[in-house]
């Protein structure tokens, strides 16, 4: 079985969905190189198959070895009568990040939370050994997305689902545009709360071209990472979350700068010149984790 607690803070580049009723694509999510596998009980899956679904999911929590991923279940919303089955299935078989779907208000969340804490006092798993993600769909979950994004210590990050958010504000997927302030406010919270911003899927997987766009954009916003539904997204993603060479060699004069002032005992930290502060500090690692991941990842 795979570790247990989840990693609050962590490379979230990627999140890719699987469908919860197919064995082969469960079997296989492993390999194709994401930061996070998130098996999905919810739209993928029919209402009928929805039973079968979270019994594979269930053996695939407790049997499959996913190394060092990141695994997160989609479940359905609670209002469903779904959702809590969801729970006390996947649970109990080792989930580190369940996904709350439909997330309109802080109380979607508290609710959430109080059933995963029941279960995981009923099967003698530590409380708070499970994190959770909120998705925000609707016009009201923007609305609220800062109130969301504080809902929960468990939260690890807030994603945007812009299918059903597009259709509750009754137009469609386009150039972006009608997307950005719902980008720009869960951004925002997120970062209020400190916790990730994961972007929403595209979905026209030929449309390479229209893909890269977006996530140049996502990327320039701030988000850590987007949703994706097919592997042949995965590497392209986190291409554009490297950083360039003068910006890496720049976080590591950075970091060697704050080690020559703490061996001298020095307070005061500068680089040709110029003071360095802690944004700077900030951004510096984050650089050099993203330039390690990518390393890691092609060397595996």
């Amino acid at each position: 079985m795979n570790e247990r607690r989840y990693e609050k803070d962590r490379l979230r580049r990627s999140m890719m969905f699987v469908p919860g009723n197919h064995p082969g694509m469960i079997a296989d999510s492993r390999i194709y190189g994401a930061d996070s596998i998130m098996f999905d009980l919810e739209d993928s899956v029919s209402l009928a198959e929805k039973d079968a679904a979270r019994f594979l999911v269930y053996q695939a929590l407790r049997t499959l070895d996913f190394g060092k991923k990141e695994i997160v279940v989609r479940i359905n919303d609670l209002d469903s009568g779904l959702g809590v089955r969801d729970l006390e299935a996947i649970i109990p078989a080792g989930v580190h990040v369940v996904r709350l779907p439909k997330t309109d208000c802080p109380q979607d969340v508290i609710d959430c939370e109080r059933e995963i804490a029941r279960i995981e006092r009923a099967h003698g798993i530590p409380v708070g050994a499970v994190g959770m993600m909120a998705a925000i769909e609707s016009a009201n979950g923007v609305l609220n997305a800062r109130e969301i994004a504080c809902a929960s210590d468990r939260l690890i990050g807030i994603a945007l689902g812009a299918e059903d958010y597009v259709t509750d504000l009754k137009t469609v997927r386009a150039d972006g545009t009608e997307l950005l302030f719902a980008r720009s406010m869960i951004l925002h919270a997120a970062r209020s709360a400190g916790i990730a911003a994961l972007d929403t899927v595209y979905s026209d997987v030929n449309n390479e071209e229209g893909f890269l766009a977006e996530v140049e954009l996502i990327h320039k916003l701030g988000f850590d990472g987007k949703s994706v539904i097919n592997p042949r997204q995965i590497q392209p993603l986190h291409r554009a979350f490297v950083p360039g060479e003068k910006d890496l060699r720049r976080a590591y004069d950075v970091i060697a700068a704050i080690e020559k002032a703490n061996a001298r005992g020095s307070g005061v930290i500068s680089l040709n010149g110029k003071m360095i502060d802690r944004p700077i500090v900030i951004r510096a690692r984050r650089l050099i984790a993203l330039a390690e991941a990518d390393r890691i990842a092609r060397e595996e």
